[in-house]
């Protein structure tokens, strides 16, 4: 059980650092605008806000892998992190799209369960 935890965790932190890309330095070029759905001026006009999102990623994603390298001490980092992760699923999927909480928090949700039933 444990290691399915850590593998889905793993999965996690790498959707993050794949947010973080996505976010920081690919949200102008036509693969982030359609990733996000996104018009060309208004990419341009929020990149800063992007980037500054795409960072938050990156510490969540850093957050995860703390935890998995902390081997079974790291159990409160990813229950931290992983429920942050929850949290940002959540809100994003009430305040923009349905689709985040299918990809961001389910994963976690399910990667959670699985940290406390290794326990």
């Amino acid at each position: 059980m444990l290691i399915l935890a850590n593998v889905l965790i793993a999965l996690v932190a790498l959707l993050h650092l794949y947010f973080l890309v996505l976010e920081m330095f690919l949200w102008t070029t036509p693969f982030g605008r359609k990733a996000f759905g996104l018009k060309e001026a208004f990419a341009l006009e929020s990149r800063a806000l992007a980037a500054n999102q795409g960072l938050y990623n990156g510490f969540l994603a850093a957050g995860l892998v703390w935890g998995l390298l902390l081997g079974a001490d790291g159990f409160p980092e990813k229950v931290f992190f992983l429920s942050c992760v929850i949290v940002a699923g959540v809100f994003g999927g009430a305040t923009v799209s349905k689709k985040i909480v299918i990809v961001q928090a389910v994963p976690a949700v399910i990667a959670l369960a699985l940290v406390y039933l290794s326990r």
